[in-house]
């Protein structure tokens, strides 16, 4: 069976599918037989809910890197049109696959990296605690060894557990293999901890970066890279094998892509699978906006169409091994039985205002897809629309799989929410970046919610965003006399936040300035000239790269 992409990856199949393919019934007695099978269906069908709801169930969790949400059918589908296809009204991927977890399962569509950067987002998203008090607030610094991570959590619970792909939370090592920390993550050999390889390969001593220099030192290089061995393909393969192994046993895998995230490049066919030639740079890059702060300014980087026609085959390929992983869960008999996750460390600007990359706080940067598949527990099509920070994930996991958090999360258990319970949330998620007087002082904090984001940058400079007026975020609403209740409400909600979680932002003058205006502050605001920012000494300059 060929896949519509040509790759050899069989299609999803939906539920009854096979069933109703297989055989007609006898047209004498369709009646009698369609009672019948109608019977035996529902019998079936229930015995199959109430396995899944007593059992155990198996934790997938696929992460991409650095994924731009537009890219995937899921949530293009609850765009207008003039949202989901900024780079032209005729270039899309389709993304089958991963489009079947948000129909049978929940979509989060104002789901956003607690830190849109890697090492902090990643340590959220496995800790359930604030970038700021995990260790690793900024990229390249080491996770605290106290750290419990979910996977722990299911370890002790006695789940195999496993790891593939990047792992971005254990210092500078790069490529670093088998981290000797495995924060619960019992069969790491193919986890690695900094990197974006293309081309990977199994040795006799393990796994290795296929693609090497002159010298010998792994390279980025993709030449001669097949089904086998470019990464995205070799690590779905190492997650296809851990469940085949494990599969008459509970467990919990993470299947980690280093793609979207450049290099853009990627293997044939995918490589000419997007016309350049129709991809058109986003509106928003030739828009200055209104009063908008440097971190949210519209900014003159190139843009690529080849760069983003190979951004879109890193994710069609993505997709297709999605694919791979469905058809074996389905193979193994654990499909009804297995919540599975899509998610990313955070976005792609992808020529939104003029940018690229991440690690400010507008919409292509920090909101990232989120899906769930949990039969038996979510219901199939569940949109959860309150605004969720990824270190949520944690507790809100553990809470639907019926597993007891050990420890004291600073995520919220959101886990009503995917139930389909709205009642009583409150809805406030609170994003960070940076670290503080640390590295200089640079960073901001924001308060979402899902219409509007308050985000103060730690050199004073303050937005307020309208989503549902100003979608491109083009106008800063702060300081507007007819913005003063929502920005009393998210001033106090960020302050309340900082004081809480210790964030190092919340003591720097700056920030408390805006804050305490935005809180309690009668008048108009009166911006402070920009105080001059310390640059990192020389150690600190060498650890962040």
């Amino acid at each position: 069976m060929v896949s519509r992409s040509g790759t050899g990856v069989p299609p999803v199949i939906r539920h009854g599918q096979d069933a109703r393919a297989t055989a007609e019934p006898n047209r004498a007695n369709a009646g009698r037989w369609a009672v019948l099978a109608l019977s035996f269906n529902l019998s079936l069908a229930s015995a199959s809910f109430a396995a899944t709801a007593s059992a155990k169930p198996n934790l997938l969790v696929i992460m991409t890197d650095e994924h731009n949400f537009r890219t995937l059918g899921c949530y293009r589908e609850l765009m207008p049109p003039e949202q989901a296809f900024v780079w032209g009204r005729d270039v899309k991927v389709e993304t089958p696959n991963i489009d079947w977890l948000a129909k049978h399962g929940a979509i989060a569509d104002r789901f956003y990296a607690t830190s849109p950067v890697c090492t902090p987002s990643r340590a959220a998203f496995v800790s359930g605690r604030y970038p700021q008090n995990t260790g690793a607030h900024i990229n390249n610094l080491p996770m605290r060894d106290d750290v419990v991570t979910f996977a722990e959590v299911l370890r002790r619970e006695g789940y195999a557990t496993g790891y593939a792909g990047k792992w971005h939370l254990d210092n500078d090592a790069r490529p670093g293999w088998q981290p000797p920390r495995k924060f619960g993550f019992e069969d790491n050999r193919y986890m690695f901890n900094r990197g974006h390889w293309k081309k990977l390969e199994l040795t006799a001593d393990g796994a290795r970066v296929a693609a090497v220099g002159a010298s010998g030192e792994p390279t980025y290089a993709v030449a001669g890279a097949d089904a086998r061995t470019f990464t995205t393909d070799f690590l779905a393969d190492r997650a296809v094998e851990f469940i085949r192994a494990q599969k008459d046993k509970p467990f919990c895998y993470v299947l980690s892509i280093p793609d979207p995230h450049g290099p853009n490049a990627v293997r044939a066919p995918y490589d000419t699978m997007f016309d350049p030639s129709k991809f058109k740079q986003p509106h928003t890059a030739t828009q200055p906006g209104q009063m908008l702060p440097s971190y949210a300014s519209t900014v003159v980087e190139k843009f690529s169409q080849q760069q983003m026609a190979l951004y879109f085959g890193m994710v069609k390929c993505i997709d297709d091994n999605v694919g791979k992983l469905l058809a074996t869960l389905r193979a193994t008999g654990v499909l009804e039985r297995t919540f599975i996750v899509f998610t990313s460390d955070h976005g792609d600007m992808c020529g939104e205002h003029g940018r690229q990359n991440k690690g400010i706080p507008l919409e292509a940067s920090a909101r990232v897809p989120f899906l769930l598949h949990a039969p038996g527990v979510v219901k199939p099509g569940t949109q959860v629309k309150a605004a969720l920070a990824n270190v949520v994930f944690k507790p809100t996991i553990l809470s639907l799989m019926g597993i007891k958090n050990p420890d004291a999360a600073e995520g919220r258990d959101a886990s009503a929410l995917f139930r389909g319970d709205v009642r009583d949330w409150r809805d406030i998620a609170f994003l960070r970046i940076g670290s503080g007087e640390e590295g200089g002082g640079r960073g901001w904090l924001g308060a979402f919610t899902r219409r509007h984001k308050l985000v103060v940058s730690t050199e004073g400079e303050a937005a307020l965003f309208d989503l549902e007026r100003d979608p491109d975020e083009l106008n800063n609403l702060f300081g507007l006399a007819g913005q003063r209740e929502i920005v009393r409400t998210l001033g106090r909600e960020l302050s309340a936040y900082a004081k809480a979680h210790r964030d190092p932002h919340g003591e720097i003058p700056a920030v408390q300035r805006v804050l305490a205006w935005a809180a309690e502050g009668t008048g108009e605001f009166q911006p402070a000239a920009a105080a001059p920012v310390k640059a990192p000494d020389a150690a600190k300059r060498k650890r962040k790269r």
